[in-house]
């Protein structure tokens, strides 16, 4: 399994495009980029070429849903912006090759019921996903917990199972991460064999406080053991929040390299 370093959350003291650099000289075997939208994709593939580093995951653009809003993929009366959404995601795919895309479920809109968001969302995972098979390019979905985030539509991994059965599109798995199992005080191995063969996706942090690993309680050593056991060979997205400067929280991932899950 290959480690990327989540561009959104670590060597934030850079402007974004050169955080692609700061990666490659850190050792990471690639990035991933929660929304790389502001960036022309040209000048992003050229970045990533320059520095010999794949793009692993991007996200679809989710209009407020940073600023607390319920985004786009689960409100009914949002179908236009998430088509146009999807349209911009494509072209932007198309150049620079994620491996996967993740669509966001969002927050539960005021005014829709659970199960027709549910509905919204199930159609849209499965016209995105037919859509990106065109490319090679996987679609992800995730579960976020409610703690840090209220009104989260799916929220764990019975949830996600659960989505991914109502889909039932070969080009749609789920991202795992790990922090948000753990946040929830989750078994990790356990929704891991849950979802086994059919993880798209895996990003991390330590927990409590979503720092590097080493910094909280998660046992890794466990959930890349059961990781390993399930099949999965793909990207481990490291989306957590340094304490400090990224240089000065790497220590994990020669530990890692080293076979030391500690």
């Amino acid at each position: 399994m290959q480690i990327a370093a989540n561009l959104s959350l670590l060597f934030s003291e850079k402007p974004l495009i050169e955080r692609i650099v700061a990666a490659a000289a850190a050792g990471f075997d690639g990035v991933e980029i929660q929304f790389p939208y502001e960036v022309p994709a040209i000048r992003l593939k050229e970045e990533l070429e320059r520095a010999g580093l794949p793009l692993a995951l991007i996200n679809l653009p989710a209009a407020d849903f940073l600023q607390g809003g319920p985004g786009l993929a689960a409100v009914p009366q949002r179908q236009a912006e998430f088509n146009a959404a999807l349209q911009l995601a494509l072209s932007y795919a198309a150049m620079v090759r994620p491996d996967c895309v993740n669509v966001l479920p969002g927050r539960l809109a005021e005014g829709v019921t659970r199960e027709q968001a549910l509905a919204t969302l199930e159609a849209n995972l499965a016209r995105a996903a037919e859509a990106f098979a065109v490319l090679g390019i996987s679609v992800v979905c995730e579960a976020i917990n409610p703690l840090d985030m209220p009104g989260f539509l799916i929220n764990d991994a019975e949830q996600l199972d659960a989505l991914l059965r109502r889909v039932d599109h070969p080009n749609c798995l789920a991202q795992l991460d790990f922090y948000h199992m753990a946040r929830q005080g989750l078994d990790l191995p356990a929704c891991i064999a849950r979802l086994a063969g059919r993880i798209g996706h895996v990003q991390f942090a330590d927990c409590p406080g979503r720092g590097e690993p080493g910094s909280g309680g998660v046992d890794f050593a466990a959930a890349l053991a059961a990781l390993q056991a399930s099949g999965y060979r793909g990207w481990l997205g490291a989306e957590y929040r340094p304490a400090g400067a990224t240089r000065d929280s790497l220590d994990w991932l020669a530990r890692w390299r080293a076979g030391d899950y500690r």
